[in-house]
């Protein structure tokens, strides 16, 4: 099963971890490739909980592995990221070996042509249960034992902070892509289980409403947690590569934005604009995944190795997620000279070009010194004033990303004529921005969008429909045979 957890054992994963200090407190991170001061944590497995949670490195070993996990391939380390949900947006021209129709990505209930969508959506939802059952067990051994093992206050309450917001973060991914297409009509829609619990029992899906409630009410909670970081700059923090502070009000943000409470999710991103000490970039040449604005981000150990299939510089186009140098051109909005694009789509910057196949591919995850996945970066939280304040106010906000882009004063938005103008602007600047981090999908989604272009190599247009088929991902066949259907009675019961 799917959402079961062994009360006995823990696994503990082999991890590389670096010191950090906030205050004189030492706390355990994932750390940079280029650090000198690693230690390694034993890669102890079969460890029960009880021996595990008796020491203060035991809990910090074990959220460590939480993160670990968000790594995999199954999770954020490629199909929750730059993988599946961003094929399913269109994103790149390379489709599979043995492929004719790039549709095919859309078989969501049976094997599909060269693309195992079925099965790699399958394996993403028993991954971030697999992580929401860690992150619960956890929890629940702090409860038991944390006052007693973690004699410091801050300590405890940053781990509980964390552990809150890795629940809701998971929670709220899985309800973007399992949910409902449109929200405020779907609302009452049976989703997805929300577990709270470190157990193999049944929980019922509720209904997107409620699901949203309860991720709202797990980010307070771990905003309260967090609070003593309040007013402590990100600025060159590795706190980055945790659940920390104002990454749990972006994500807060995300949250309000998508259930369409504009008053507070123009608050949370606001405080998060003026308070996080980060501000946005003005070059990416030597940080093309952007990690001076990231809120939250994971690393990925040894990356150049274990993404070489997916992005490196070489001849081989057969596993890797390039576009057509036409195409390149449409999405980043470089139809004249590429080289004096906006740093996003900049030769040597945000991309490498290969000339004699006409082919390119992001160097987010190319030159990556940091080995970094981003997952919050501050650009959303401009997108998201724009897009919940009213017309007259929202032009300011998108043209404050795309002028620190390196777009010119002529090209701003001075405004936007209705709601539609509005999300077709955003929809540009968001397929730009989060191009390979997985964000864009449910930007779609989100606005019903539902026609996808995309242009071949051979000049011509062509256009992918989207429906609501197509946007909400089907329940996996193991949860259908665990007594759940698609069409099942609403219940809305939690124990």
């Amino acid at each position: 099963r799917c959402h079961s957890f062994s009360n006995n054992i823990y696994k503990v994963y082999t991890m590389k971890l670096k010191s950090l200090y906030t205050g004189a407190l030492a706390l355990a991170v994932l750390c940079l490739t280029s650090c000198s001061d690693w230690f390694d944590v034993s890669p102890k497995t079969n460890v029960k909980a009880e021996e595990l949670y008796e020491t203060p490195e035991g809990f910090e070993s074990a959220l460590a592995g939480i993160y670990i996990l968000l790594t995999d391939d199954d999770c954020y380390g490629h199909d929750m990221s730059f993988g599946l949900i961003d094929q399913l947006a269109q994103l790149y021209d390379r489709i599979p070996d043995g492929t004719t129709d790039r549709e095919a990505i859309y078989q969501y209930t049976q094997e599909s042509q060269g693309y195992s969508t079925k099965a790699r959506m399958a394996a993403i939802w028993e991954k971030a249960y697999n992580v929401i059952a860690n992150t619960n067990n956890f929890m629940k051994w702090l409860d038991k034992n944390g006052q007693r093992v973690l004699k410091n206050e801050q300590t405890r309450n940053m781990y509980y902070g964390e552990a809150y917001a890795m629940r809701a973060f998971l929670h709220f991914d899985l309800l973007r892509a399992w949910g409902p297409m449109d929200y405020q009509a779907g609302k009452q829609n049976l989703s997805i289980p929300y577990r709270v619990v470190a157990d193999n029992s049944k929980q019922p899906r509720l209904t997107a409403e409620a699901i949203v409630g309860k991720i709202i009410d797990d980010l307070k909670q771990a905003e309260q947690y967090l609070a003593f970081e309040k007013n402590t700059s990100l600025s060159g923090s590795e706190r980055r590569y945790r659940l920390n502070y104002y990454a749990v009000k972006a994500l807060q943000a995300r949250v309000y934005c998508y259930a369409g409470d504009a008053e507070n999710a123009i608050s949370c991103a606001n405080e998060v604009i003026n308070h996080c000490g980060l501000t946005l970039q003005t070059s990416n040449s030597n940080d093309p995944a952007q990690f001076n604005e990231a809120l939250f981000a994971i690393n990925k150990y040894k990356m150049s190795d274990r993404f070489s299939s997916y992005f490196a510089e070489g001849p081989d186009f057969t596993t890797q997620y390039w576009v057509s140098l036409q195409n390149y051109k449409r999405i980043f909005e470089a139809e004249g000279n590429e080289r004096d694009a906006d740093f996003r789509a900049r030769r040597g910057a945000g991309v490498y070009v290969y000339d004699g196949v006409s082919r390119v591919i992001t160097r987010k995850y190319l030159k990556n010194d940091q080995s970094i996945i981003p997952l919050i970066r501050l650009p959303e939280m401009y997108y998201i004033i724009c897009e919940m304040s009213p017309l007259s106010d929202a032009p300011q906000y998108i043209n404050n990303v795309r002028s620190h882009r390196g777009i010119s004063r002529s090209n701003a938005y001075s405004s936007f004529a209705n709601d539609a103008a509005r999300t077709e602007a955003l929809s540009k600047e968001y397929r730009k921005e989060f191009y390979a981090e997985g964000q864009y999908f449910y930007f779609l989604k989100h606005h019903g969008i539902r026609t996808l272009d995309y242009s071949h190599e051979a000049n011509t247009d062509a256009i992918v429909t989207m429906n609501e088929q197509r946007y909400v991902f089907p329940l996996p066949d193991r949860e259908k045979e665990y007594g759940w259907t698609d069409e099942e009675s609403n219940n809305t019961s939690n124990d």
